[in-house]
């Protein structure tokens, strides 16, 4: 969430800021509130603290009373306690409506993210050419014709927005795992293999509770008394590994990564855009995460990025990176980054790896901190995530781009030694 205290200084920067993303008079009526309840919160802190000194002073010449004989001339400390009680339970729930309504207000976007949708987002790099095919077959139509991927036993497992990789289809999806497993090693990040099962409150320190609560999978709470829910996304799952805690310095910036499948409600289309493996209810996902400094943040995005897109073009596939505004990025997010691979059977781009900067949005919603070597005071991290890389979208890039004219399918060379074969064929 925010810093309450940029608000109170700066209302007009963070105003401007928010309009990126929200309707100005929206904007306006929630910095209202929250400065209203802001202020009722400092006063009636102020009352509270006036109140127990008050109270130490009167049972201070209350003991002192009873001690020389007298009668005091003050009542006994008991008196008044449900004065003070009450007072501490309005500030309670004072406190509360005001971390909800912070907890609503979206991350404050970089200067150079502009508003609007996604027909503002910009292409700022390209790499290679789309490849040159006579007569394009789609994913769906090689995958059925290779033996990849059986969509009919899928949805009979699953339901509708589920697949089943088999053969050597299977053996790719691994390939392609194992892969980013590797080159993310070698690039410095820590593997971790995290719960699928989390509590509520990483889902919040992530940010995407309490908006996207319903877009996520949730136990019931017969059998989760705790609130749990199937992660989303290892950037969940990695951040909330991080809760409450108060990092070494020293050992910032912090990388770390995650296979994990990923479970969201979301469904997959009949429309050409999503068909096959493109969206579904679960796809697996390597995701890199950073925790720096706030001074590291900016540098580190852009080394991200730069090794995300090195995984894709050692892949040979034809990408760009585009940089999303406001409206089409993650709403806990201050800048955020897609790689978007070609998909030839639709001559568009579909994203691969979104790669974003969340400054310390997060991290105040996590409590996660770093002091300073030999200071006193902490301040929040800075928090970074990206894909690295999503498999259900680039397994049917694969396919199409290296699709050849008898049906049969080109292998990337980096990854002919895990597959164990450098072509797929028709049966």
């Amino acid at each position: 969430m925010l810093d309450m205290e940029l608000i109170r200084k700066d209302r007009d920067a963070v105003a401007s800021a928010l309009a990126k993303r929200m309707d100005p008079a929206e904007v306006s009526r929630a910095l209202d509130e929250i400065q209203q309840l802001d202020q009722e919160r400092r006063s009636l802190i102020t009352e509270i603290d006036g109140e127990r000194q008050r109270r130490k002073a009167e049972a201070r010449a209350y003991a002192e009373a009873k001690r020389a004989g007298r009668e005091p001339e003050v009542a006994a400390p008991e008196a008044g306690r449900k004065q003070l009680s009450e007072l501490e339970a309005e500030l309670d729930e004072v406190q509360a409506r005001l971390r909800d309504r912070m907890s609503e207000l979206p991350n404050l976007p970089a200067d150079d993210v502009v508003p609007g949708g996604k027909e503002a987002n910009r292409v700022v790099r390209t790499f290679g050419e789309p490849p040159a095919i006579e007569k394009v077959r789609d994913h769906v139509e090689l995958s059925r014709m290779l033996g990849l991927v059986d969509h009919e036993r899928g949805v009979k497992l699953g339901g509708s927005g589920f697949w089943m990789y088999t053969g050597v289809g299977a053996r790719l999806e691994w390939a392609l795992l194992n892969f980013f497993i590797d080159e993310n090693v070698r690039a410095g990040y820590e593997f971790l293999l995290p719960p699928h099962l989390l509590l509520e409150s990483a889902g919040f320190a992530a940010g995407q509770f309490p908006k996207f609560t319903d877009d996520v999978y949730h136990l019931d709470r017969a059998s989760a008394p705790r609130a749990q829910f199937l992660l989303p996304t290892a950037e969940t799952a990695i951040l909330g590994a991080f809760q409450d805690e108060i990092m070494d310095t020293a050992k910032l910036p912090l990388k770390a990564f995650a296979y994990t499948p990923c479970y969201r409600r979301e469904a997959g289309g009949s429309h050409s855009d999503e068909r096959g493996t493109v969206r579904g209810h679960q796809f697996n996902k390597v995701e890199i995460f950073q925790f720096t400094l706030p001074e590291q943040a900016e540098a580190a995005h852009e080394e991200m990025v730069t090794h995300a897109e090195s995984l894709v073009e050692k892949l040979g596939l034809h990408y760009q990176r585009t940089l999303l505004s406001a409206g089409d990025a993650s709403a806990a997010m201050r800048k955020t980054l897609d790689i978007e691979v070609w998909m030839p059977s639709t001559g568009k781009y579909k994203e691969v790896s979104s790669v974003s900067w969340g400054g310390d949005y997060q991290a105040r919603r996590a409590a996660i901190r770093y002091r300073e070597p030999g200071g006193k005071q902490t301040r929040f991290v800075h928090t970074l995530n990206g894909s690295a890389l999503a498999t259900s979208r680039l397994f049917p890039a694969i396919l199409e781009q290296f699709q050849q004219p008898d049906g049969s399918v080109v292998i990337p060379e980096i990854l002919r030694d895990r597959v164990g074969t450098d072509r797929l064929t028709p049966r």
